[in-house]
């Protein structure tokens, strides 16, 4: 560790040597307590989000009586900051301690869910209303991403990155597994908007969490002077850190056009579920979670699998799994139980996928970028994947119209496999180790 709560840029002897330390999850949180509460807060701010994702669009479809445009710009306006503001909100996160940032966001985002069932109450909501909640939500969301992705290698040493990565993919997968299913009995018992007063709460718990957090995570030394900001050239500096590497820049190709094609096909999974399939709140909440399960076990499997392919074949290799999803999802025709089961498999591939491409993608960029571009970095990293979320919820909308769902699923499905192309034909597919350093 550095003063001030940084890592070492020095790396290991070598990638063995990176694999043995970092073997262990459960290690990596009992060594470390500042990124332990980081955990802790973010765990359970997920479980209420992972309700909210059976919840909000259900409240659309349900109460509202969304059509597919609509939750195509529902979908599109949540993942719109990430466009408009992505490449800013690392130059000021940047200049920020990260713990205050992730602080503000979450006190911010409790404020904006909550409305939701305060204004069902009062039969007061709309789909206006959602528009709103989920830009403000996608800002302060991105904020506090782009924080978190940046804190976390300034809380543990280099050589456990991967450790740390998984524990937080295993939570991710853990507590969206619950919330999930806690979600669909929820609407089926409260209703959806009501249901959303979970995320609300646990947001507070968060926020509380993370204010136990010791380390301040200022990337310069608390008094040292900084240079004036420079909005056009920082960004600069962030896009040159991610397209001058050749790893990097594979990744991040291959990642942008896998989240476009990903989201065309998200936008239309709530009303294929309900409108072709028929199913109820409750068997949506539990495909749900039979995903959230695979995630569970991609989670687990995470390290072992890099320590045994390398970082770049898994990557691909969760892609892969991924893309094939909606395939699957698309083929579910016959008796229900037949369906069902088919549902419940490309379920599965959704969530094992995300899993090992998503740890290793996050462990590349804090390995590689230094820390006083980290978050620049991470930020252009989302402008540009979850950026291009916002288009592909807009072009799922428009194709689920204009198509039919099931033909969207395809599609998006077709689309995704070119990004497992991109990495396919980059460097990625040799990397069996860790780099070392920038080239």
């Amino acid at each position: 560790m550095v003063p001030g709560g940084g890592t070492s840029r020095t790396p290991p002897r070598d990638a063995d040597d990176i694999s043995r330390r970092s073997s262990g999850l459960w290690a990596v949180l009992a060594g470390h307590a500042d990124f332990r509460r980081l955990f802790a807060g973010n765990s359970v701010s997920l479980f209420g989000s992972s309700v909210t994702t059976v919840a909000l669009p259900l409240t659309a479809v349900t109460h509202l009586g969304a059509s597919p445009a609509e939750m195509g710009v529902l979908g599109a306006l949540a993942w719109l900051p990430h466009l408009v503001l992505g490449l800013p909100a690392g130059v000021w996160v940047d200049r920020l301690p990260y713990r205050r940032v992730l602080i503000v966001t979450d006190a911010a985002q409790l404020l904006l869910v909550g409305s939701i069932p305060a204004l069902a109450v009062f039969r007061a909501l709309s789909i206006w209303h959602l528009y709103v909640v989920a830009v403000l939500a996608g800002v302060a969301g991105l904020f506090a991403s782009v924080a978190a992705q940046s804190f976390t290698p300034r809380l543990v040493p280099r050589d456990r990155l991967l450790a740390a990565n998984s524990a937080l993919m295993l939570s991710n997968a853990t507590v969206g597994t619950t919330g999930s299913g806690i979600g669909g009995v929820l609407v089926a018992a409260l209703g959806a908007p009501m249901a959303i007063v979970v995320d609300a709460a646990s947001f507070l718990v968060s926020a509380l969490c993370k204010t136990r957090i010791r380390t301040p995570g200022r990337v310069s030394a608390a008094g040292e002077p900084r240079p004036p900001m420079r909005l056009r050239s920082s960004i600069a500096e962030g896009w040159r850190a991610v397209f001058a590497h050749p790893v990097l820049r594979a990744v991040v190709v291959a990642a942008t056009v896998g989240a476009f094609a990903g989201q065309v096909q998200a936008v239309v999974l709530v009303l294929y579920l309900v409108r072709d399939m028929s199913l109820s709140s409750g068997q949506i909440g539990a495909l749900i979670a039979a995903g959230g399960l695979a995630s569970v076990a991609g989670a687990l499997m995470a390290s072992r699998v890099t320590h045994r392919l390398g970082p770049g074949p898994t990557f691909i290799l969760g892609m892969f799994l991924a893309s094939v999803a909606g395939l699957v999802l698309a083929a579910a025709v016959g008796p229900f139980l037949v369906a069902f089961a088919v549902l419940v498999f490309a379920q599965c591939l959704r969530g094992l996928g995300p899993s090992l491409y998503g740890v290793n993608q996050q462990t590349l960029r804090q390995v590689l970028v230094p820390a006083e571009l980290l978050a620049r970095v991470n930020a252009t990293w989302r402008f540009l994947a979850f950026g291009g979320q916002s288009l592909g919820a807009l072009a799922g909308g428009v194709a689920g119209t204009a198509f039919g769902l099931r033909a969207t699923l395809v599609a998006g499905s077709c689309l995704m496999l070119t990004g497992v192309a991109a990495g396919l034909l980059s460097p990625v597919r040799a990397l069996r180790r860790l780099p070392s350093a920038q080239p």
